[in-house]
């Protein structure tokens, strides 16, 4: 594997300059809205099993008037204003997903934080060759961005706690601001200079 490189403000088009960082809060408000498990929820008293029966007498007992045991009043019955299923989802506009994405490269490469390799295989799928990698950057942590994973190279990154290798096409806006350097394919680079 060839050393990386730093990647100069120069090298990137004039498309990732100047982008609004509005775009990049915006996505990411999308992209975790979209992650929420939406699994809150309660019965309402409609739904809670039982209360068929009128429970007592509607007059003569001289307190109120009971029409069900599952009324939200009484212990086991329905929730009044509780959880239920809801749409999290923000929807956000191809264009900002794209401006959001250049704003996060642009961003890495002002903080010469955005390394660019020829390749980033490893043949001995060693582990111990894949700190030296990481450990050459000497960044917090890493985001591995190559154009197809092969088993050798993912068997030597995958126990190392700093760094997370994707392909190309898991790129999105979220990921790569989230990592304090990324760690790309020369190849890669220019796919993601065209998107």
């Amino acid at each position: 594997m060839s050393n990386a490189v730093i990647v100069k403000t120069s090298e990137l088009p004039e498309t990732f300059k100047d982008v609004n960082s509005h775009n990049l809060y915006l996505y990411v408000k999308s992209y975790l809205a979209a992650q929420r498990a939406n699994t809150a929820r309660v019965k309402n008293r409609t739904e809670v099993r039982g209360g068929g029966k009128k429970p007592k007498a509607q007059k003569g007992s001289g307190g109120a008037r009971w029409g069900s045991k599952r009324s939200p009043l009484f212990v086991g019955g329905g929730q009044v204003f509780g959880p239920s299923a809801r749409n999290y989802n923000q929807k956000i506009n191809k264009k900002q997903k794209v401006l959001a994405l250049r704003f996060a490269i642009n961003t890495h490469v002002e903080k010469e934080s955005l390394f660019v390799v020829d390749s980033v295989k490893l043949e001995s799928g060693k582990t111990k060759d894949a700190v030296a990698v990481i450990n050459g950057l000497n960044q917090r942590d890493t985001l591995i961005i190559v154009d197809t994973i092969d088993e050798k190279t993912y068997l030597a990154y995958r126990n190392i706690k700093n760094c997370y290798m994707i392909e190309k096409q898991e790129v999105n806006a979220y990921i790569a601001a989230a990592y304090h350097s990324i760690l790309v394919e020369k190849s890669v680079l220019e796919a993601l200079k065209e998107a």
